[in-house]
C-alpha cells in the first residue's frame, strides 16, 4: 500500500513543513502616511525568511519602524519618511521622486504597504509623470502606471548577488530553506522506492505507465502530466440547437 507524495504532505505548509515563526521579524511594510519627517537608521539586521535585510528606522516622533533595506545604506544615515528630499532608502510618493530613479517596494494602490519589487537585487525605473499617473519599468521590462500618490523607496533592494554564493555544503541549504518553507531538494519519482511514488521501482528508472492523469484522480495517484482543462463544453448530440 502506498502513501501520499512528499510534495502532497506538504501542502500549503504543515507540521515540520511550516517555517519557524520565532526566527522572522513579521510583516515589513510601509508606515502609514502620518508618519512625516526624517528618521535615522539604527540597526540593519539579517531577516531569514526574506532575501533582502531588514533595517529598524527611528522615526520622527520616537516610533520604532521596520522597513526593506535599500543597497548602500548603513547605520547612522538619515532617510525621508514621506515627505523630505529623494535620497537613497527614503519612503517618498511617486509624485516626489523625479524621472530616471531606481525605485522599489512599490505600492499597487496608495498606502497598501508596497507589493512589487521586494526581492534582493531588484529595482524598478521611474520613466514618466503623466497627469496623475506615473510609469515605471518593472524589472521583468513591463511598463505599468502608477497613481501619483503610490509610494515606493528611493533605490534598489539590497542584497543583490546572492545568487553567485554557493551554499557549499548541502546542510546549509537544507536550513536555509527550512526558514523559507521551502523544500531544498527535489528528487525525481523514478529514483524512489515504489511505496513512496507511483513512478518508482523497476530494474531500471522509468515510468512504466501513462504519465498523464485525469483531473479527477486521487491525490496520491496525482503525479506526472494533469490533463488539461476542458476549455469547451461537450455539444449536446441530437437534433437540439
Amino acid at each position: 500500500m502506498g502513501k501520499r507524495i512528499k510534495s502532497r504532505r506538504r501542502g500549503a505548509g504543515t507540521g515540520p513543513y511550516v517555517s519557524p515563526s520565532h526566527r522572522h521579524h513579521g510583516a515589513v511594510y510601509h508606515p502609514p502616511p502620518n508618519v512625516s519627517g526624517s528618521g535615522k537608521i539604527e540597526s540593519l539586521e539579517h531577516a531569514p525568511g526574506r532575501s533582502a535585510s531588514v533595517v529598524f528606522v527611528r522615526g520622527p516622533a520616537g516610533e520604532e519602524i521596520q522597513m526593506l533595506a535599500a543597497a548602500g545604506i548603513a547605520t547612522g544615515d538619515t532617510v525621508s519618511l514621506n515627505t523630505g528630499p529623494v535620497v537613497r532608502g527614503s519612503l517618498l510618493p511617486l509624485q516626489s521622486i523625479p524621472d530616471g530613479v531606481l525605485v522599489s517596494n512599490l505600492e499597487v494602490k496608495p498606502f497598501d504597504g508596497g507589493r512589487l519589487v521586494r526581492a534582493a537585487g531588484s529595482s524598478a525605473l521611474v520613466v514618466a509623470h503623466t497627469g496623475g499617473e506615473v510609469t515605471v519599468q518593472l524589472p521583468s521590462g513591463q511598463f505599468k502606471q502608477f497613481l501619483e500618490t503610490c509610494r515606493a523607496q528611493v533605490g534598489s533592494v539590497g542584497g543583490g548577488g546572492r545568487q553567485e554564493r554557493p551554499f557549499v555544503k548541502a546542510g546549509k541549504k537544507v536550513v536555509s530553506y527550512r526558514s523559507l518553507a521551502r523544500a531544498p531538494f527535489k528528487v525525481r519519482g523514478v529514483a524512489m522506492n515504489p511505496v513512496s511514488h507511483p513512478h518508482g521501482g523497476g530494474a531500471h528508472q522509468h515510468v512504466g505507465r501513462p504519465s498523464t492523469v485525469g483531473s479527477g484522480a486521487w491525490p496520491g495517484q496525482k503525479v506526472g502530466r494533469f490533463s488539461p482543462r476542458r476549455k469547451h463544453s461537450k455539444r449536446r448530440r441530437g437534433g437540439g440547437s
